[in-house]
């Protein structure tokens, strides 16, 4: 059985006027994150992380920014389009382990609703996706609300034939 190690990274503004979803949960807060896309930092860097893991390029070669298919598309269906990418590839997801870096809002609450939301999508127990926060102590453009961060880290197997 072959298995494969990717780690992925995604950071994205925090404005107002957008909604806030992370991990595939809209999260009330009075900023939300601004891309392309809904901006759902966490489906991004697991995304990032599950392509690298195959050196299949990054979410930004599979759904550019410049292509309106993809402009406000949530980012649950960048998911599934990338789960049907390594799925074509004849494997899948065993784990994932990542981290969100936010100052606000306080993300506990939301925790398992996002790894259903993601557990649900790769086909994974709920067990198998791990989802930690952590602040900044204020410091840097996390710490002052410009910004959030997640990285993300995902084990791969090939599927038996």
């Amino acid at each position: 059985m072959s298995y494969r190690i990717g780690s992925g990274v995604d950071f994205h503004q925090m404005v107002e006027g957008r909604d806030l979803w992370i991990g595939g949960v809209k999260i009330p807060h009075h900023k939300g994150s601004l891309g392309h896309s809904d901006a759902d930092v966490l489906l991004h860097a697991i995304c990032d992380a599950i392509l690298g893991a195959l050196c299949l390029g990054d979410i930004g070669y599979h759904f550019p920014d410049t292509d309106n298919t993809f402009k406000n598309i949530d980012s649950k269906i960048l998911l599934q389009k990338t789960q049907d990418l390594i799925a074509s590839k004849n494997y899948e997801v065993v784990n994932i382990d990542s981290t969100l870096c936010l100052q606000a809002p306080k993300i506990a609450p939301y925790i398992s609703h996002m790894q259903k939301a993601i557990a649900d999508i790769l086909q994974l127990d709920i067990s198998d996706v791990s989802i930690k926060a952590t602040t900044t102590e204020k410091m840097g453009f996390v710490g002052r609300e410009e910004g959030l961060v997640a990285y993300a880290t995902v084990l791969l197997k090939q599927k038996s034939q």
